[in-house]
């Protein structure tokens, strides 16, 4: 754990950086999206592991926010992410071994089968959008003297 020290003195510039890619436009909205599910699921008192189980009750705490700030990362395109690490004078060689070092605190399968996330819910997405029920149902909302 004294290993990652260095790493955890950085995050408040680690945590600008997140910010300028939330506030960005070029950052796809369905990465911004999976960060808030992330910290929907902190602020939830309902835990995989109850927070009050001594040691390990954070646990699942840390690791849904490794792997979701993971997966964001994953989603910027390459330019946007140099482009804020330059902002901010971020050596991209200093982030790529924090970010690598992060990575090892996940076991490799398990970083591999979260990685296919976000390609399953866009099929799913693209699933709903081809049987039409999406404008159906904001038609029924809309509708007036809808129960709704």
């Amino acid at each position: 754990m004294t290993a990652f020290l260095p790493v955890a003195s950085r995050a408040p510039i680690y945590a600008r950086l997140i910010w300028a890619l939330l506030r960005d436009e070029r950052t796809p909205m369905g990465r911004k999206v999976l960060l808030g599910g992330a910290l929907g699921y902190l602020i939830l008192p309902a835990d995989l592991i109850p927070d009050r189980i001594p040691l390990i009750g954070g646990l699942d705490d840390l690791v849904v926010v490794v792997l979701a700030v993971d997966l964001f990362l994953d989603g910027v395109p390459s330019e946007v992410l140099v482009e804020k690490l330059d902002e901010l004078g971020i050596e991209r060689g200093a982030f790529d071994r924090d970010v690598a070092q992060i990575r090892r605190l996940m076991p490799a399968p398990i970083r591999r089968a979260i990685r296919r996330v976000p390609q399953a819910i866009g099929l799913g997405a693209d699933a709903l959008r081809s049987t039409g029920l999406g404008p159906r149902v904001r038609n029924w909302i809309t509708k007036e003297g809808s129960l709704a």
